[in-house]
């Protein structure tokens, strides 16, 4: 069978960022390009992968002039990774386009366009800001173009790092990572070595064996650090000594745990995990509050700018003490503390039942008495009955996942009616859906982007709004 021909679209002027990282252009006829592996500025010619009736999906083939905002990418699996895809464009650009896509949202699927757009709140580290990372095992490297063709025997082909976009069962052999400080590399590079010089099965991913299958790390702000193991299997003697090497080469390891996981995938919120070194967990510190961090544990991985992050959401609360605030997808209860100090009642509610075990915990470790949690799925839990049975909520905060709210939670906030919201939002195109229900009842008077993870196309936003 023949090869079909590649469509190539020349000279293609990228003058916008876009959803997901992909730069924006058109075609002398009008026809919408978009663009991957390239950044706005850039002159392209462009292989389209798809056709669509209204617009192109493509990747450049060829860059013809490149853009003013292009700066030397620092990692050498940039462009391959995929992690990192803005790490070609000037910090000071990735703002901009952040800031951009924000306020286009609001105001074109929200419908609202009087209302403050605050600057957007960078972060101060740009890189080595993640303060947890997970990478997997691999006995079937990827391998470069130029290493298939060639005859030369390249070695071992186990692996440890990320999946290749797009190619689930090959991995990525990091030899650098610049998101998460050091001894990330070390400790990960240690682990790859010994492995391979030992003799250890590295996973199989398509025969589904092996015995090292994933690591993470994580960090808190103290500088400690926890390292979690997934084994597919248990081989003790082996498994012993690698933990021993690691705890000797690496005394910034608090804590090492691991769980075996002979399941189809590497979730690990259905295992047991087994504390080999340690206490099993890490202590965190936010303004004064305490937060114990498991290897379950969900916490923000970028700790200084969601030190910011919550920092600002109790600004735009601005809480007086007295009032009621009620805090939707709560999570480990989290923002509900922070505010907790600030206010006469907190209730928070989340779907995640250890989630909910943990915010409790935490609260009473952080001795706050005026926060209740509830558990359960947000639209069933907050319905009428609920809001019969509790006092009525003076301020409502709202942190839901990326799809946004659901309907009858949108329906539930309009009844309770409180005299603000402060919504917090990962996905600024769902939340401007949600904002558009809200306003004939809420006037937005302000956003405020805020950059949690630079080198990404990722942008977190508050919005406040009060009732008309």
């Amino acid at each position: 069978m023949r090869k079909k021909k590649d469509v190539i679209l020349e000279n293609i002027k990228l003058f916008a960022a876009g959803a997901k990282g992909v730069a924006i252009g058109k075609t002398e006829e009008g026809k919408t390009v978009l663009v991957s592996g390239a950044i706005p500025g850039d002159v392209v010619n462009a292989r389209v992968k798809k056709s669509k009736s209204k617009y192109f999906e493509a990747d450049v083939k060829e860059i013809v002039e490149k853009s003013p905002f292009r700066v030397e990418p620092k990692c050498i699996h940039f462009g391959t990774c995929g992690g990192c895809k803005w790490q070609n464009m000037s910090y000071e650009k990735q703002l901009d386009f952040k800031q951009e896509e924000v306020y286009n949202n609001i105001k074109r699927i929200g419908g609202i366009d009087d209302f403050e757009n605050v600057p957007i709140l960078g972060a101060e580290e740009q890189y080595f800001y993640r303060n947890k990372m997970e990478f997997s095992f691999s006995n079937a490297r990827w391998l470069t173009q130029y290493e298939i063709s060639s005859e030369e025997n390249y070695g071992s082909r186990d692996a440890l790092g990320f999946h290749i976009p797009g190619m689930w069962s090959k991995i990525l052999d990091l030899k650098e990572c610049w998101l998460q400080e050091d001894p990330s590399n070390a400790i990960r590079l240690a682990v790859r070595n010994f492995g391979i010089e030992n003799g250890l099965d590295f996973f199989d991913v398509r025969e589904q064996k092996g015995f090292l299958r994933t690591l993470m790390m994580r960090q808190n702000s103290a500088g400690e650090w926890m390292v979690l193991f997934q084994l597919y299997r248990e081989e003790k003697a082996n498994r012993t000594k690698l933990f021993d090497y690691l705890l000797e080469q690496f005394p910034q390891i608090k804590t090492l745990v691991y769980a075996i996981n002979p399941k189809q995938n590497d979730s690990i919120y259905d295992l047991n995990v087994n504390t080999y070194f340690g206490e099993g967990f890490l202590m965190e510190e936010m303004d004064g509050l305490k937060f114990k961090i498991g290897p379950k544990s969900f916490f923000q991985t970028n700790y200084k700018q969601a030190l910011e992050l919550y920092r600002k959401t109790l600004e735009f609360a601005d809480l007086k003490g007295d009032e009621v605030v009620y805090d939707l997808y709560t999570g480990t209860g989290t923002i509900a503390q922070y505010v907790a100090r600030n206010a006469k009642h907190v209730i928070g509610i989340e779907s995640v039942q250890e989630a909910i075990d943990a915010a409790i915990e935490h609260a009473e470790l952080n001795g706050l008495t005026n926060t209740t949690f509830y558990c359960g799925d947000m639209k069933n839990v907050f319905n009428d009955e609920f809001l019969e049975n509790h006092p009525k909520a003076d301020v409502l905060i709202t942190d839901p996942p990326r799809d946004g709210m659901h309907q009858k939670v949108v329906e539930q906030i309009l009844k309770l009616a409180p005299e603000k919201v402060v919504y917090v939002s990962c996905n600024s195109a769902t939340q401007a859906r949600d904002l558009a229900l809200m306003k004939d009842h809420y006037t937005l008077v302000k956003i405020l982007p805020v950059d949690m993870f630079p080198q990404t196309h990722h942008v977190e936003n508050i919005a406040l709004l009060v009732k008309k």
